[in-house]
């Protein structure tokens, strides 16, 4: 009997000896999301820091997104996405990892997942340069069922290879970093930020315009067609949101993070220039301008500046908002007021300003003198990924502060 048990020890210590659990790579790995049957691609980059831990970056044209909060359990992968509410899980097996793309806010949102190791290149390994060259700005058209959207495209290709990037415009916000390659003549490009996955493709025809498809997520696509031009634009961003007839004034009552109430007419902001930041933590675009907005408001917050943010989160529940709202306050360091205002349906988010005629875009920002009175509504968000039109929003953003102000402005970013 002893025998016996002596050999099923040894069998059993032999098994976890030559089956140990797989060891997650470090370095380049490229992950596919696959999304109403296609395959979106971007790159990943796995890495230890100094005490050993494990990190990833999310890597779109120039963007490295960190990852920092990722378990290893067994075989089984957890990668919190940054500050949104997503995952990505997945099974590591030696070179790869299988799993799935999971957004937790919404029902049965899984996405079939997979990663390679050491494979640094987009849609192809071929670098060959292409023949069809798509770099410039062009005026676009997105077309879902009877709905049209206008954007403006720029795209930026390699002279030395096939590589693409760029980004769409709209007057509600951008599509930030997308990355791809030209094949065959065709263009590819792809995002994916940690909670938007996109995925773009067109050919040029022979009068130099640009017909395509485009897949964001489980079910949206559009067709888009493009035509170059130097010139193209948007609507006037303080033309689109703005307050209704009799009203000068934006007033509001709503608990923030810690369920105290704030009010628009507290002391703390009255005779300052007030910053109002519509946004949510689910929204890539938002989370863009809150880079922007902490450290300017660190550097700014002395000339008699307050900002507040206004959360509309993805589920009408206190404790669940409040929650995603603390932790980009914690991650992001965020330094001003923060409010619990309402959820992310644009219909619903409009009632709980009803002195506006609509709230259409996450971030939308409002500019209040020292008066309390409205001065500027700006509507949408041009973020880094859009190159001068970040530059422009940020002299847009310092001159309009500026103004309202009326002192040096020694501080601006």
């Amino acid at each position: 009997m002893r025998l016996t048990l002596v050999i099923l020890l040894g069998s059993i210590l032999s098994a976890c000896t030559t089956n140990p659990a797989p060891e997650l790579k470090t370095g380049i790995w490229r992950a596919i999301i696959t999304l109403q049957g296609k395959e979106l691609p971007f790159n990943m980059e796995f890495s230890k820091t100094d005490s050993g831990k494990i990190v990833a970056k999310i890597i779109n044209a120039d963007e490295k997104l960190l990852l920092d909060e990722i378990t290893i359990l067994g075989d089984t992968l957890a990668i919190t996405l940054h500050i949104f509410d997503a995952q990505l899980r997945a099974r590591i097996t030696d070179d790869s990892l299988n799993g799935f793309f999971i957004k937790n806010p919404e029902q049965n949102y899984k996405l079939p997942f997979k990663a390679a190791f050491n494979q640094a290149y987009r849609f192809t390994e071929n670098e060959n340069p292409s023949h069809t060259d798509f770099t410039g700005k062009y005026a676009v058209s997105f077309v879902h069922d009877k709905d049209t959207t206008q954007a403006v495209g720029i795209f930026h290709q390699s002279q030395n290879s096939n590589r693409i990037t760029g980004t769409f415009l709209t007057a509600t916000g951008d599509y930030r970093y997308l990355d791809g390659n030209v094949i065959d003549d065709a263009l590819h490009l792809s995002a994916f930020d940690g909670n938007h996955a996109y995925l773009f493709t067109a050919t040029k025809h022979k009068d130099g315009s640009l017909q395509g498809d485009y897949w964001s997520g489980k079910t949206r696509y559009a067709k888009w067609t493009a035509i170059k031009n130097d010139s193209a634009s948007l609507p006037n961003a303080e033309s689109l949101t703005y307050l209704k007839e009799g009203f000068d004034m934006i007033d509001f009552t709503f608990p923030d993070v810690d369920g105290k109430l704030i009010s628009a007419s507290d002391e703390k902001y009255k005779n300052k220039v007030v910053v109002l930041q519509l946004f949510g933590t689910w929204c890539p675009n938002c989370m863009d301008e809150t880079k922007f907005l902490a450290p300017w408001y660190y550097a700014n917050k002395q000339r008699g500046i307050e900002i507040i943010g206004l959360a509309y989160e993805a589920k009408d529940d206190f404790t669940y908002a409040s929650s995603r709202v603390k932790k980009m306050i914690d991650r992001l360091h965020v330094p001003y007021d923060c409010v619990i205002a309402g959820t992310k349906d644009k219909e619903n988010a409009s009632k709980t300003l009803p002195m506006l005629n609509s709230i259409d875009a996450f971030p939308t920002t409002i500019f209040i003198g020292k008066d309390g009175k409205v001065k500027k509504i700006h509507t949408g968000f041009s973020g880094p990924g859009t190159g001068v039109y970040y530059d422009d929003f940020v002299q847009y953003f310092n001159e309009t502060v500026n103004e309202l102000v009326g002192d040096n402005p020694r501080k601006n970013l």
